[in-house]
């Protein structure tokens, strides 16, 4: 048997293992994707390179098939297609910047692998990313660990690539001893729900109510401001807000909520702030989910009824003489929206979601783990909120 399959048949089962452990939905285990790496770089071909990357990217994304068949309510082999489809321009830029040649030629490369998978337009599918495990193996380093984790992620496709790896893999043991806490915002409650699909379709007084009662019973134990996740609040309208303003009447309590605003040719997913005193949009949500939200071709295509995309529009949001950093749902699985967020140095982190469709996968533990690593690189506090 040739030398190049049997290193590719050792490969691949590792960037599989890597890919799963890594994007489990545990902080914790995050460093296992910094070993990737590694094993891309020490592919003997172009194609042993391309199914490296792809072994790794479909563990990491194995949540997917089973959600879009949720979400969509459609056969299991859409959901592959998706599957498939979601991974090809990872794999393929992993391809084409493979190299025969060692050392600094392989680290370059690798190094503009990572850049251009952090940010749009490649960046856009670019999840699991390495970068992400930064806030548990360099808690509280905040930029300097981010740089850290990237210099070791270089070196790990250079020819130093196995020590290297020895030194993350004491870096690992050395903060699954020490532990990565969750920084919380005082004063801050974020609330989750199992409202299933019906949040935001459930548009009734009744439901309408429902979630008051949640923000009130929030309120009565402490909490100053209060997270509701992602569409919770359905369409924002002149009459929801007005509602949500006479029942918060007399209450100090303030709500961030998720909500979705009518435009002439589609919608914007937003975050809204309502108190006593009145609501208003607070967020416009840069990178909705591409294809079942976002819908670019529309615009060609003479179709209507997406998501927009504001793209490096409001990174951080002022509220309550706080700065910001809002993330809904997909924003939390690539890399550039939060690290756009952190250049404006907020004060917390706020997120939201709506996982509903992701039942049985691990989708949203996977953002929980992303956020918690990122709270911990940069010691910001961390405010979570969704609805499964």
């Amino acid at each position: 048997m040739p030398r190049e399959i049997v290193i590719t048949a050792v490969l691949v089962p590792l960037a599989v293992v890597v890919g799963t452990i890594g994007w489990s939905g545990q902080a914790a285990l995050l460093p296992a994707a910094t070993f990737f790496p590694l094993l891309w770089a020490r592919s003997p071909t172009r194609i042993a390179a391309a199914i490296v990357a792809a072994g790794y990217f479909l563990a990491a994304s194995r949540g997917l098939p089973f959600g879009v068949t949720q979400f969509f309510a459609v056969d299991l082999w859409v959901g592959l297609c998706f599957w498939v489809a979601a991974a090809s321009s990872f794999v393929a830029l992993h391809a084409a910047l493979w190299t025969a040649r060692s050392g600094s030629e392989k680290a370059r490369r690798y190094l503009l692998i990572l850049a251009l998978t952090g940010l749009p337009p490649l960046g856009i599918t670019g999840w699991a990313h390495p970068l992400t495990a930064a806030g548990i193996l360099f808690p509280g380093w905040g930029w300097w660990g981010l740089l850290a984790l990237a210099a070791g992620l270089i070196g790990l496709a250079s020819r130093i690539g196995p020590a290297i790896a020895i030194a993350l893999s004491g870096l690992w043991l050395w903060s699954a001893a020490s532990g990565t806490n969750q920084i919380l915002a005082e004063g801050w409650r974020g609330v989750d729900l199992e409202m299933g699909a019906s949040l935001g379709r459930d548009r009734s007084l009744e439901r309408q109510r429902h979630l008051i009662a949640f923000v009130q019973e929030a309120a009565g134990s402490g909490a100053a401001v209060v997270v509701l996740p992602e569409s919770a609040l359905g369409f924002w309208t002149p009459t929801l807000e007005r509602l949500w303003r006479e029942e918060l009447r007399g209450s100090d309590v303030t709500v961030i909520a998720g909500a979705a605003v009518i435009e002439a040719n589609g919608y914007d997913n937003v975050m809204v702030t309502v108190n006593e005193g009145g609501g208003r949009v607070l967020y416009h949500e840069r990178m909705p989910v591409p294809v079942s939200m976002w819908r670019p071709w529309e615009r060609w295509t003479g179709e209507t009824g997406g998501a927009r995309a504001n793209l490096f529009a409001n990174p951080v949001v002022e509220l309550a003489g706080r700065k910001i950093a809002p993330l809904i749902c997909y924003e939390q699985l690539v890399l550039w929206p939060i690290l756009q967020s952190m250049l404006h140095r907020p004060d917390a982190i706020v997120l939201i979601g709506n996982g509903w469709w992701t039942t049985d996968g691990n989708i949203v533990a996977i953002q929980r783990a992303s956020a918690k690593a990122w709270s911990a690189l940069f010691g910001v506090p961390l405010v979570i909120s969704f609805n499964t």
